[in-house]
């Protein structure tokens, strides 16, 4: 089945039970499109740190923001799950 829009909105805005504020989702997205879609672990805590969210918070946003974009991009779910 098919997600809708609001629900794959939704999903990018939550991470676990807690809602993200608008300020985060800002900085998330932009450093997933502008910085790293895979964040090494010090960018990951420069990330998490001006988010204003966990380390963990943050990676687990990346995995989930990660596995949209393959989907979006008609590629498998896993990184380097690629076939030759």
């Amino acid at each position: 089945m098919e997600r809708s829009k609001p629900e794959e909105q939704r999903s990018m805005a939550s991470v676990g039970q807690c809602a993200l504020a608008e300020e985060q989702l800002r900085v998330l997205e932009e450093n997933f499109t502008k910085v790293t879609k895979h964040p090494d672990q010090v960018t990951l805590v420069l990330i998490a740190a001006e988010a204003g969210l966990t380390e963990e918070e943050t990676a687990k946003w990346f995995r989930m923001r990660n596995a949209q974009w393959r989907q979006a991009e008609g590629l498998p779910a896993e990184l380097g799950s690629v076939k030759d």
